[in-house]
């Protein structure tokens, strides 16, 4: 059976997180995703899958905070301001519906991606690769090593 993305869970360098429907998710690319196997230490050996880089549209009826997240930031400001002032997006979680109804699958039904990750400086919680802007009423992230989000959506300035 296909599976059938339902939403995407970010997640933030301080242990934040913010999911976004589907229906709230215009223009999407994840490009290049590979797999890789490692683990670190004594741990398990883990399934990780990298990506080379992400774009998003994100629609304002998703700037807000769902009660399963852990969002102290977007509480105070909405999750559209949260991402413009920290570049701090590490990985991403493409959660599933579940197999015989509409609702999101269990957290097993899942794929996480992880995002290109270059510190900005000493305290490594800002991402260098990482870009956003509102224009209208939606949010534009850009994580790539070679490319702005005014790059890649020039029309939207």
């Amino acid at each position: 059976m296909k599976k059938v993305m339902s939403a995407l869970k970010f997640m933030f360098r301080n242990g934040e997180t913010w999911t976004i429907e589907r229906e709230h998710i215009g223009d999407l690319w994840i490009k290049q995703v590979t797999t890789s196997y490692g683990r670190i230490g004594e741990n398990d050996f883990q399934e990780i899958h990298p990506c080379e880089s992400l774009k998003i549209e994100i629609d304002i009826e998703a700037d807000s905070v769902n009660s399963s997240d852990i969002n102290l930031g977007g509480l105070e400001t909405g999750m559209f301001d949260r991402v413009k002032q920290f570049q701090d997006i590490e990985m991403m979680d493409i959660l599933y519906r579940g197999k015989n109804s509409g609702e999101t699958s269990a957290p097993s039904e899942k794929d996480r991606i992880y995002f290109p990750y270059k510190a900005l400086d000493s305290d490594g919680h800002d991402n260098e690769y990482q870009s956003s802007m509102v224009s209208g009423n939606k949010l534009y992230i850009v994580i790539d090593p070679a490319k702005t989000v005014q790059e890649v959506y020039p029309d939207k300035k």
